[in-house]
């Protein structure tokens, strides 16, 4: 009686139930898999597990793993499809976190961590591009940004709960975090939608344009300039201003908060002035933050940067992906696999300023600097993005 009416859901869910699927697994892939790692790495540090720079050195080690996603995902749909690959990456991550429950060598770590960024990176590239071709066209910027206010989410529930964990040890916290991932994975499990080309995703050239060559380096450099806020605030309230794990988890629930709704804000700004008008704006407005970052020790000033980067962390996904819309309306084989490659792109600002950044702290400079690196690369992706001349008004077109 009950199998008919359940086949169909399974097979082809409503967009409601897609788009709380992806939200899910961004939640999972990027919000707890990388953002919970950041207010963890004082107490990695306190606890003896790591030193700074090494505990430093495994955030980069989730964001190199993120490339590497980034650039296997459209492999993987062509091969097991996008479903598969969108339950299994969450599954992936879940075991990440529960075999680092105990003390294991920097090589141990350093593995599971780049294989939940990989992870990270194949539910970024195939999640909203499954989910949003199910999703009515005038709804779409809408679904855009509840998909990825999932890694706000993952960041508030992360920061929210750290503390408490941490006080019955780095082990129980390490567990409880893969049973979170676990229930979100199981959530999401039956929403996704059935991926009915693989095989075009897989072969589709990226479409010649110069503006999306502009559009990739941009959103690298945007990466690169992410990553201070992304790696380093936690631990510079933490232990560089020596306010303590609390005070840091602090700082990291209002970047949580202000990831959760930065996508949806600036989704829906695409949709009313254009999506290459919300991206300069967007890199005028995150250069400033963290200069001025760079500048300053008082704690308040850095809770307000931090809600405002966090915003913009997973805020500028969608932009991006609403203006890889722009530039190839109506193309969704050239929409895929141009968003495969920008998010390729993104990956490599993160990893090469994650890395790049880490040696830079390791070599004793302080955290200043790594705000001001950060600056100057917001700065010449904005330089590159105002080069770059947009035919007639396509700023005002539909994305």
């Amino acid at each position: 009686m009950e199998s008919p009416t359940k086949e169909p859901l399974m097979r082809r869910p409503g967009p409601l139930r897609a788009t709380f699927s992806a939200l899910c697994a961004n939640l999972v892939g990027i919000g707890l898999a990388r953002f919970a790692y950041s207010p963890l790495i004082p107490a990695l540090v306190n606890e003896g597990w790591f030193e700074a720079s090494a505990a430093a050195y495994l955030g980069a080690a989730n964001l190199a793993g993120y490339l590497a996603g980034a650039l296997s995902a459209r492999f993987l749909a062509h091969r097991f499809g996008a479903a598969t690959a969108l339950r299994a990456m969450p599954a992936l991550i879940a075991v990440s976190f529960l075999v680092c429950a105990q003390p294991q060598p920097f090589i141990w770590f350093f593995v599971w961590r780049f294989l939940s960024g990989m992870a990270g990176g194949v539910i970024m590239v195939l999640a909203a591009t499954l989910a949003l071709p199910h999703v009515p066209e005038s709804r779409r910027g809408l679904a855009g940004g509840l998909i990825f206010m999932g890694v706000g989410l993952g960041a508030v529930i992360s920061a929210a709960l750290l503390p408490p964990l941490l006080a019955r040890g780095l082990p129980f916290t390490w567990i409880t975090l893969g049973v979170i991932c676990t229930g979100f994975t199981l959530a999401a499990w039956n929403g996704w939608p059935d991926d009915k080309v693989p095989a075009s995703a897989g072969a589709a050239p990226v479409p010649r344009d110069p503006r999306l060559r502009a559009l990739m380096l941009v959103y690298g450099l945007n990466a690169f300039g992410l990553v201070p806020h992304m790696v380093f605030l936690a631990d510079y309230v933490a232990r560089g201003l020596s306010q303590g794990i609390e005070r840091g988890a602090l700082v990291w629930l209002l970047f949580g908060l202000g990831a959760s709704i930065g996508p949806v804000v600036l989704g829906r700004l695409g949709d009313r002035f254009g999506f290459g008008v919300t991206l300069r704006g967007a890199l005028v407005a995150q250069a400033v933050v963290v200069a001025l970052t760079s500048t300053t020790s008082e704690v308040g000033w850095l809770a307000l940067a931090g809600f405002i980067m966090g915003g913009f962390c997973p805020g500028v996904v969608p932009v991006a992906l609403g203006r890889v819309r722009e530039l190839l309306p109506g193309d969704h084989a050239g929409q895929r696999a141009a968003w495969s490659r920008t998010t390729a792109a993104f990956a490599l600002g993160q990893a090469g300023g994650a890395y790049g950044l880490a040696w830079l702290f390791s070599q004793g400079g302080g955290y200043g600097p790594l705000f001001l690196a950060g600056a100057a690369a917001l700065v010449l992706g904005l330089v590159v993005e105002l080069a770059v001349r947009p035919r007639r008004s396509e700023a005002s077109e539909p994305a």
